[in-house]
C-alpha cells in the first residue's frame, strides 16, 4: 500500500461526511421559519466553516419548535 492510497482512504470518509452534513445542515436551515440569526449568515457559517460550521449550526442556530 502506498502512501497516496492511505491518504485518499483517510480524507474520502471526511469528506463524504462534510458533505453529508452540509446537505442536512441547508435542507433544514431552508425548512426553518426562524433561526437565531439572519439565514443567510447562516448559510455563510454552513459553507465557510465546512464540517464545523454544520455542527455549530445544529448546536447554536436552531430554535426549538416549542
Amino acid at each position: 500500500m502506498q502512501l497516496q492510497d492511505l491518504n485518499l482512504a483517510v480524507i474520502l470518509p471526511i469528506v463524504v461526511i462534510q458533505l453529508i452534513l452540509m446537505i442536512i445542515a441547508l435542507v433544514d436551515l431552508v425548512r426553518r421559519e426562524s433561526t437565531r440569526g439572519p439565514k443567510l449568515l447562516w448559510v455563510f457559517v454552513i459553507f465557510i466553516g465546512n464540517i464545523l460550521g454544520s455542527i455549530v449550526y445544529f448546536t447554536v442556530g436552531r430554535k426549538s419548535e416549542a
